[in-house]
C-alpha cells in the first residue's frame, strides 16, 4: 500500500473552502517558511516577517471563498502578502524605528561560516536588494528568492509581463552598479 500524496494547493484551498479546518494547516506548512523568507526579504525584520505572515494565513483563511479554481494558491497567497508588506512599509515611513536585531541565518542570503569575504558580500548584496525603489525590489525578490515567472510576478504587483521583465532590468542594472567592487572580485 502506497502513502497518498499530499492533495494540492488548489483541492486544500476547495476543502478549506468546504469548510475542512486541517486544510489551513496543511497550506501552512506547506507556505509558511517560503512565505517568511519572502516578508524577511522586504521587511528586513524577523519580528515583522512572522506576524505579516500570520496575518497572511489569517487573510487567506477569511477570504477563501475569493480563492478562483484553476488559479495557483502560491500567486494568490504571494499577493495577499505583498499588500500586507507593501502596508507595513507605508505605516513604517510614517512613524520610522530602528531594527535592533540582525537577520536570523535561515532568513538570510547563505554565507559560509567564517568565510568574511563571503558574508560581506551577502550583507552587501542585502542591502543593495533594499535599497532599490520598492517596484524594483519586489520584483527581484518574488523573481530570484521565490522563483516566480514574469507573469505570475505581473498578477502579484499588478502589472504586465512585459512591465516586470523592465523592472528586473532595471533592478539588475541597479544591483550591477551598486556591488561592482564585489563582481570585479
Amino acid at each position: 500500500m502506497t502513502p497518498a500524496a499530499d492533495p494540492s494547493d488548489e483541492d486544500t484551498m476547495l476543502a478549506l473552502q468546504r469548510g475542512e479546518a486541517l486544510a489551513l494547516n496543511r497550506l501552512m506548512s506547506r507556505w509558511e517558511r517560503p512565505l517568511r523568507s519572502f516578508l524577511y526579504r522586504s521587511t528586513r525584520n524577523e519580528h515583522d516577517a512572522l506576524d505579516l505572515a500570520e496575518e497572511t494565513f489569517v487573510r487567506v483563511y477569511l477570504h477563501r471563498a475569493r480563492y478562483r479554481v484553476g488559479a495557483r494558491f502560491s500567486t494568490w497567497m504571494f499577493q495577499i502578502a505583498l499588500n500586507l508588506a507593501r502596508d507595513h512599509a507605508r505605516r513604517a515611513r510614517r512613524r520610522p524605528t530602528d531594527s535592533l536585531e540582525e537577520a536570523p541565518e535561515q532568513f538570510t542570503t547563505a554565507t559560509p561560516r567564517g568565510d568574511a569575504t563571503a558574508a560581506e558580500a551577502a550583507a552587501a548584496v542585502r542591502t543593495a536588494v533594499a535599497a532599490l525603489p520598492e517596484d524594483l525590489r519586489e520584483a527581484v525578490l518574488l523573481s530570484e528568492f521565490q522563483d516566480l515567472s514574469h507573469a505570475e510576478i505581473a498578477e502579484i504587483v499588478g502589472a504586465t509581463p512585459k512591465a516586470v521583465e523592465t523592472r528586473l532590468y532595471r533592478a539588475r542594472e541597479k544591483l550591477r552598479s551598486l556591488l561592482a567592487r564585489y563582481l570585479r572580485e
